[in-house]
């Protein structure tokens, strides 16, 4: 069924505490980082120290959240050895850390044991989950809103485990 979900930016903004995100796909096929993807294919890379030529309305909204007091982490669960995909998401990377999230890896090898929720998603709160559905070949398809309290709390718990062993960007070489 059809929901009307708001824009990120609008569910960021109304958080007051934290907005986890749990990244679990080796390939992401979106639209609006395609011709960023083929570029960096071709050997060009961002150049983190000019702000201006990476920054966006994405990078904006984080920062004034976590400028609010929301802590913002990031969680990507990866299978090594690291698709392309995987390799351009990690070159990016510092976009994220200096927007003021916080982004750790892990690799699915150590993930064995641990229930993974099937979608990729953000948390808000701990109240509400905006969960990320893509096809197969990595294309976006829909976001569903979900906020039954039980769901809610499972998902959390869930991101929790994969944090606490998850590995610091600053840490995780490719």
């Amino acid at each position: 069924m059809p929901q009307n979900v708001p824009p990120f930016a609008e569910l960021l903004a109304g958080c007051s505490r934290s907005a986890v995100h749990l990244e679990t796909r080796d390939v992401y096929g979106v639209a609006e980082e395609d011709a960023d993807f083929a570029a960096w294919r071709d050997g060009w890379e961002y150049d983190h120290d000019d702000r201006s030529s990476w920054w966006n309305g994405f990078h904006q909204s984080i920062a004034d959240a976590v400028a609010r007091g929301v802590e913002v982490r990031r969680a990507r669960v990866v299978s090594e050895p690291v698709s392309e995909y995987i390799r351009y998401e990690h070159s990016c990377t510092p976009q994220n850390l200096t927007a003021g999230e916080d982004v750790r890896w892990l690799p699915r090898r150590l993930a064995s044991d641990l229930l993974l929720p099937g979608n990729d998603l953000w948390i808000f709160d701990d109240r509400l989950i905006r969960f990320s559905l893509f096809g197969g070949d990595g294309r976006f398809v829909a976001d569903l809103l979900e906020d039954t309290a039980d769901v809610v709390k499972r998902h959390a718990e869930a991101f929790e485990a994969i944090w606490e062993r998850a590995i610091p960007h600053q840490e995780y070489r490719i």
